[in-house]
């Protein structure tokens, strides 16, 4: 099948830089779906999903986002529109990727149109902006591609080109290389850390896909957390193993290194089942090159790369993590399991291991305890995380769901 590209922006004052793209990809043998999301202007030839196309899918007109007298209003209503028909037209089968050019305010209506689109369907955005802080975590599509604009934010020129070619050519052979999540087991999601830390997806991972199961695992470092809650929020999961929580301490603490305000949240509103432990709870993670923050100085600290800092919870800290979990969890409406270790949740949080702390972790382990919700059920376990009597427990409970019907293969 010779895939179709969408291609989006404002075509009345983008005109010559979206057309060189649509160019590029039909002269690789790809087809394409113009879509214009500008309000004031008109293209120099209709697109071929129009602007008030556009806005009515958003609910409204062009003429109320005119009436707005407010560019953030127009634009947002565009966005709306924008994405709810290119999630249409992918189910439609009428897309196989997307490719969106913009500045920060085509940029900001890019990141909710491939939000729209499911994992597997290639996203590229050319922007003026991107890799830029402005664009928070929490936002950004777990499988999105991203090219700076450069030197392109008024003409064609050569410099802009070389941005404005590549990204088309990599949509459309993203398009015809992407093989989709396959369907055909039930999928079980894992969140963890490098074997170093935490190891039991080691031993799970081949002992879950012995069941029937497929698996996986995300690296809990935030944008491994948003893919996580994205998929569970689509319903992709059978059951989640949430093992890693540390981005909810992340969050809590001001990291950069954030999935954002919902992480731990998704997989209960769709009331998938799940299990919850305590991986790396005691530690938040930092950007490296980022100053410390006032409210965290004082506490132990390590670099783990130049990317990357850690800093060590104390008690207190860790108890307001232990309440954060346990009000996200709360709200779950399927099958809750919080499988706690009481020796510990990573490798180096062991009796004698450098980031042991015994008061710190009692501590975690009493509020747990204290603010554990009706709909979740405690199951305590008097071994370290890193043990096989953890991962033994976890395949436990999953025998049990699937002796009971609360978790199938099929």
């Amino acid at each position: 099948m010779t895939p179709t590209i969408l291609v989006a922006g404002t075509w009345d004052t983008k005109d010559a830089e979206l057309g060189y793209m649509r160019d590029v990809i039909l002269a690789q043998g790809g087809r394409v779906l113009t879509m214009d999301v500008s309000v004031l202007g008109d293209p120099s030839h209709p697109a071929d999903i129009s602007k008030h196309q556009v806005a009515e899918a958003a609910g409204s007109s062009i003429a109320a986002a005119i009436a707005a007298e407010d560019e953030n209003t127009a634009m947002q209503i565009m966005a709306t529109g924008s994405a709810r028909l290119a999630a249409q037209l992918h189910a439609e089968g009428r897309i196989q990727g997307v490719i969106v050019l913009g500045g920060t305010m085509g940029t900001d209506l890019a990141l909710d149109l491939c939000a729209a689109l499911p994992l597997g369907v290639p996203k590229y955005v050319v922007s003026t902006v991107s890799f830029s802080p402005m664009l928070p975590p929490e936002r950004i599509p777990a499988d999105i591609q991203m090219i700076l604009w450069a030197g392109g934010l008024y003409g064609l020129n050569s410099i802009c080109k070389a941005s404005l070619s590549q990204a088309a050519g990599a949509v459309l052979g993203a398009a015809r290389a992407v093989e989709p999540p396959r369907r055909d087991r039930p999928l079980i999601g894992m969140t963890s850390f490098g074997k170093t830390v935490l190891r039991y997806m080691v031993s799970l991972k081949p002992a879950l896909e012995a069941r029937g199961f497929e698996v996986a695992v995300f690296h809990a470092t935030g944008m491994g957390g948003r893919a996580f809650e994205s998929l569970a929020a689509e319903g992709a999961f059978a059951a989640v193993l949430d093992f890693a929580p540390q981005e909810v301490g992340n969050h809590l603490f001001g990291s950069a290194i954030s999935a954002g305000p919902d992480r731990m949240t998704a997989a209960g509103a769709r009331g998938i089942p799940q299990i919850v432990s305590i991986g790396c709870y005691d530690l938040v993670d930092l950007v490296g090159w980022h100053p410390l923050p006032a409210h965290l100085q004082g506490l132990p600290s390590h670099a783990h790369n130049r990317l990357l800092s850690s800093v060590v919870l104390d008690a207190a800290a860790r108890r307001k993590v232990a309440r954060a979990i346990m009000d996200k969890l709360a709200a779950a409406k399927g099958e809750t399991i919080f499988l706690l270790p009481t020796q510990g949740g990573n490798e180096w949080d062991r009796d004698g291991g450098p980031l042991h702390d015994a008061e710190g972790l009692a501590a975690f382990v009493d509020e747990i305890r204290n603010a554990c919700p009706p709909n979740v059920r405690l199951i305590e376990l008097d071994a370290h995380i890193n043990d096989p009597a953890f991962s033994e427990m976890a395949l436990n409970i999953i025998d049990n769901w699937m002796e009971t019907g609360i978790l199938r293969r099929s």
